[in-house]
């Protein structure tokens, strides 16, 4: 049969075939035959009374290139039996639509990919003809990347996959990007499959931050972190790799959960910690450039990939409490002395002051125990005075050193800084960098030359000067030792109606015995009452017992006139 010529026995039986098939009802899908075609619209019977006119445009493509020809079989939306006019209301697009609707859902419940064409641009995003039905698409959905130009995609059929539909209000949300992601996810995991740890790629550098570099391993990307770059200290990527450059990296780790690759640049070259105890031994001397400076030291470079540090302490033998910017600056070429190698800990220790003579050596050797020296008072501290010496080095006076008979609290506070003193050197201990001098020293011991010689015992009878009269006693100094001491209102007489320590005068002189002495802490116990108490017993036991029959009076008149006449 010639579909463009039907004869009229045969459009009769075509037409008499759709009215027994089909179930004409508002509302609903049904078949038709094309009878006409005038101008923009074609002329359609559904096996009603009467037929309805479709616009050609509603037919898309096949009413542009000709192949629309009476005769054929459509499907078609009936909206309305019979309109005002008598016709039957049809549409194709709304049959279209509704095709397109009951697949689409379908397809959505299987969570299958459904394909469509990106034909407009409105806000907020793009929309795509699903064969029919229109859905949305918003801009985030577009690409994994966010892109700038969307032409090259529209008018394309391509697969999208749907996010969300609503029948009642007509709406579909679909997504390009989760297209992508799935492909580019088991792309992903493909190449992941076939890499395996210590293997050796090459690698494009999509991405430089301060923390290293993501390298594009061909469709997945690997971290380059800035530790694993060089042997050597890197302070940026930067220094090492540009965007777009071609390079080669080992693959360190692989996890096939997360798909994450970790790179390593320098794994590809020997390490340079690898037999350094016996390339750089304890105490050689060696030169190096500073690459870095922190508050506790400076790192030095003594070669590519190895760096040592010199703590701050490892500095000077003189500059304490300074700053290690103050003594090494970056880039300066030093020479240092190696001090410790640890190669577990990829750890060496280096001394700067070590290339310099030991001040403190070279003070000793010309400054022996007992050497008188002269300096500026640095520094008043609660346990002593810090002394400038020569060789830039400092000494201290500790408080006890201070003077012989005041405490070290009321001595210092005749010092100031800046005020220029003469002391004695007691000890020099190289080890601890430590001086240990004496003022006090300068001028004998009178208290410790007494001891010795027995002048100052317990049991000895010296003379005293007043000092300070006071309420509960007289403050004293002995007039042989200049040694300061009290005696308590207590001690003052025997008789109790003597205990008076206003009778005395400052000036005056006494006599009285010691009650105690501690060679150690200086300390001297007085006591006139004592005195008193053993010269009684003393002229009891030469002049005789009072039970002779002579007065205590008598004897000790005797023993007073015997006194006298010596």
């Amino acid at each position: 049969m010639d579909s463009m010529n039907p004869t009229m026995e045969e459009f009769e039986a075509l037409l008499n075939e759709s009215y027994e098939t089909h179930d004409v009802v508002e509302g609903s899908v049904v078949k038709g035959i094309i009878t006409a075609i005038e101008k923009d619209l074609a002329v359609i019977d559904v096996g009603l009374k009467v037929e309805g006119r479709v616009p050609l445009k509603e037919f898309g493509a096949k009413a542009k290139d000709g192949t629309l020809n009476v005769g054929d079989e459509v499907e078609v939306f009936i909206e309305r039996i019979e309109n005002s006019n008598g016709e039957a209301m049809l549409s194709r697009e709304k049959a279209r639509r509704e095709e397109s609707w009951i697949r689409l859902e379908k397809q959505f419940e299987d969570g299958e990919k459904v394909e469509g064409i990106i034909f407009n641009q409105v806000k907020g995003g793009f929309t795509v003809d699903l064969d029919g039905a229109v859905a949305f698409l918003p801009r985030s959905q577009v690409d994994i990347r966010p892109i700038r130009d969307v032409t090259p995609l529209m008018n394309q059929p391509q697969p999208f996959q749907i996010l969300k539909m609503d029948r009642r209000r007509g709406n579909i949300v679909v997504s390009r990007r989760t297209i992508l992601e799935e492909s580019r996810a088991e792309q992903r995991s493909e190449i992941v499959q076939n890499l395996e740890e210590g293997q050796v790629v090459e690698g494009v550098v999509k991405n430089v931050t301060d923390y290293g570099a993501f390298v594009d391993l061909g469709g997945i990307d690997g971290l380059l972190h800035v530790t694993d770059m060089a042997w050597r200290r890197v302070n940026h990527p930067s220094e090492i790799l540009q965007i777009g450059q071609t390079i080669k990296v080992q693959i360190i780790r692989v996890n096939q959960e997360t798909h994450r690759i970790s790179l390593g640049m320098k794994q590809l070259e020997s390490d340079p910690w690898e037999s350094i105890e016996s390339k750089y031994p304890v105490e050689a001397r060696i030169t190096g450039r500073v690459t870095n400076i922190t508050d506790y030291g400076a790192f030095v470079e003594i070669e590519p990939g190895i760096e040592g540090l010199i703590h701050v302490s490892e500095m000077s033998w003189t500059k304490k409490n300074i700053h290690p910017g103050k003594i090494v600056s970056t880039s300066q070429e030093v020479d240092v002395v190696v001090l410790e190698v640890d190669p577990s800990k990829r750890r060496i220790s280096l001394g700067l002051k070590q290339t310099l003579d030991n001040p403190w050596t070279a003070f000793a050797a010309d400054n022996p125990a007992g050497t008188h020296v002269e300096g500026e008072v640095k520094n008043k501290t609660e346990f002593g005075l810090f002394i400038g010496l020569e060789g830039d080095v400092d000494g201290m006076v500790h408080l006890s050193d201070l003077d012989w008979n005041r405490s070290g609290e009321e001595a210092i506070e005749e010092y100031n800084k800046g005020d220029k003193v003469s002391a004695v050197i007691l000890d020099v201990d190289i080890d601890k960098e430590r001086i240990s001098l004496g003022i006090k020293q300068l001028s004998g011991d009178p208290v410790g030359d007494a001891a010795e010689s027995g002048t100052l015992r317990k049991g000895a009878v010296v003379t005293c000067e007043v000092t300070e009269v006071k309420d509960n006693g007289l403050e004293v100094k002995l007039v042989e030792s200049e040694a300061q001491s009290f005696i308590k209102r207590a001690d003052l007489s025997r008789d109790r109606d003597e205990q008076r320590p206003e009778r005395f005068s400052v000036g005056q002189t006494v006599d009285a015995r010691i009650t105690q002495f501690d060679k150690k802490t200086r300390r001297i116990g007085l006591s006139i009452k004592a005195l008193e108490i053993a010269e009684e017993k003393e002229a009891v036991a030469q002049f005789g017992s009072t039970d002779s029959g002579a007065s205590l009076g008598d004897i000790l008149g005797a023993a007073l006139k015997e006194k006298g006449e010596e």
